[in-house]
């Protein structure tokens, strides 16, 4: 019921008066998705003023955040699964977990509708990430033990992971080291960077350059890239910072080519010691379709 003191306020205004703990702009929302009803009826207007005895009902609904761990059912594909882990080869475009813009239909979501016991294992027992448009092979711990293994190994840098890309530009050298310790880009913050002063964490990253040529005219290199470590964006940022980004990276300075509408990244192997029994695991995945046509595309140097 609408007090005299918040008579001829707008109605966005006057709830946010009545209950403070919601933000204006998330009121406004529920407003005009029809989850305010005034005198009864839910033609509800942000900027309509209420009077003296209005009788006013909200529906509270709940955070994008707070759904962000709801059962979805999210295609994805399974390559291995044990009681402990399960392997996926994950598709271009797939976000691996619910964050700022992506809050629903990520792979945590598929998870959680798939494999309910996941609910009881943090992060739904995601270990790693791969980027949204970077595809391949990812492990997924089952068990809080396994899990816990799992980050462990990371931590040790025993899991084996190699990456295949394409890069601009013919790259210089066979073999290429590059230990550049990578943070947030202070004047970007969705970029990360190998100059960013204060917080950056060691990152190292091998390269191996299988072959050069040119598309479309521009010169490309096809290289291998072995991870020691798992910073954000790791190999995008370190291959940029050489002026070789990813074909499609247009964060990093990539140009599309072609069909390659997507950074030219896949995960293409993993390996790790089995939580259950100590021994070796290890897991390929074959060039997405796409990415396999634009190297078909490739003038490849003899």
């Amino acid at each position: 019921m609408i007090e005299p003191s918040l008579a001829g306020d707008r109605l966005d205004k006057a709830i946010a008066q009545l209950i403070p703990e919601h933000s204006r702009s998330r009121i406004q929302g529920w407003i005009e998705a029809g989850h305010v009803r005034v005198n009864g009826t839910v033609n509800a207007r942000v900027r309509q003023l209420v009077a003296t005895g209005d009788e006013v009902t909200v529906e509270v609904q709940p955070s994008e955040q707070v759904l962000a761990y709801e059962p979805q059912n999210v295609e994805f594909h399974v390559i291995s699964e044990s009681a402990s882990w399960l392997v996926v080869d994950k598709q271009a475009g797939l976000v691996v977990h619910p964050g700022a813009g992506n809050w629903r239909g990520t792979l945590l979501n598929g998870l959680l509708f798939r494999y309910p016991d996941l609910s009881h294992v943090a992060r739904a027992g995601i270990v790693h990430r791969l980027d949204k448009e970077t595809t391949g092979l990812m492990v997924v711990a089952k068990t809080e033990m396994a899990q816990t293994h799992l980050v462990r190994q990371l931590q040790q840098r025993t899991v084996k992971r190699q990456y295949r890309a394409l890069v601009h530009g013919w790259m210089s050298s066979d073999q290429i080291t590059i230990d550049r310790p990578i943070g947030r880009d202070p004047k970007v913050p969705v970029r990360m960077s190998v100059s960013a002063a204060g917080a950056s964490k060691p990152a190292t990253t091998h390269v191996t350059r299988l072959r050069t040529g040119s598309l479309e005219g521009v010169p490309v290199s096809e290289v291998s890239c072995r991870l020691e470590t798992g910073r954000t964006h790791q190999i995008r940022v370190h291959l940029a910072s050489l002026r070789h980004p990813l074909v499609g990276d247009t964060l990093y300075g990539g140009k599309p080519l072609l069909n390659a509408t997507r950074q030219m990244l896949h995960a293409e192997s993993l390996s790790f010691i089995d939580p259950a029994n100590d021994q070796w695991v290890s897991f390929e995945s074959e060039l997405p379709d796409d990415m396999q046509v634009v190297l078909d595309q490739v003038r490849w140097d003899i």
